[in-house]
């Protein structure tokens, strides 16, 4: 088609020549050459950074010990240079960034693009975390809470495809859930559906990062149940190997 041809002439799309049942066809991608992506990712205890081309090649990637929860400012400002410098590292000129992927590990109100929660993040309240990252980098930034995306890439990429309905869990520093229901990612009230990791399972039980007691994370987070377990399983025990387990 004529919208083919001329996103081919703009190094948009690749058109390779296949074979359909004896007609001639053609397969039409996203050139890899047409512009480099960005994902950011904040944990709680780390920030990593991979910069990718549209033909789903991860070119370069690095990540670095943070602690996320105690200052958004020092968590912007290390993602600035952390981007820049695997941008340089590519040999491709910032020019080429189309846009940047932001995973934080808290629920986001869509509707303001704000934590939803002060507990969980105490640094972060009032902030809008694509606007942050986007005003430091000159670039479009999209936001959301990293088990959503985790399970938009399920859906997408992984165990997921082919279905429309799933739970992402993630178990690590802290414990979170992407739901999709439908085919779309199911965000509830202020963006915390998926916080399952702050409901309360023993109101004696320890005192939990988001102030109270019992979560259900303070049972099944890694800097909780590591501890326990690295004395009869050995100091080099990861939370992938207890699941495995």
């Amino acid at each position: 088609s004529n919208i083919v041809r001329e996103l081919k002439d703009g190094g948009t799309v690749e058109v390779t020549p296949t074979s359909a049942g004896g007609r001639r066809a053609r397969s039409v991608s996203l050139s890899g050459d047409a512009g480099i992506v960005i994902g950011v990712d904040f944990g709680h205890t780390h920030l990593r950074v991979a910069v990718g081309n549209l033909a789903h090649q991860v070119l370069a990637e690095e990540s670095e010990p943070l602690d996320v929860d105690a200052s958004s400012a020092e968590g912007f400002d290390r993602a600035e240079v952390l981007v820049n410098r695997l941008i340089q590292a590519t040999g491709i000129g910032p020019d080429k960034v189309i846009g940047v992927g932001l995973g934080v590990p808290g629920p986001i109100d869509v509707e303001s693009g704000t934590l939803g929660s002060t507990s969980i993040l105490p640094g972060w309240t009032g902030i809008n975390p694509s606007e942050e990252l986007s005003g430091r980098l000159g670039v479009p930034v999209y936001v959301d809470n990293d088990a959503n995306l985790g399970a938009l890439g399920e859906l997408v990429w992984g165990s997921g495809r082919g279905v429309k309905d799933l739970a992402y869990i993630k178990v690590a520093s802290g414990v979170g859930a992407g739901l999709v229901i439908d085919g779309t990612i199911y965000r509830g009230p202020g963006g915390t559906a998926g916080e399952i990791g702050h409901i309360t399972l023993d109101e004696s039980g320890p005192v939990c990062r988001c102030g109270n007691r019992g979560c259900l994370e303070t049972f099944t987070a890694a800097r909780y149940v590591l501890p326990l377990l690295q004395p009869s399983h050995g100091p080099g025990l990861t939370m992938e190997r207890v699941v495995q387990l």
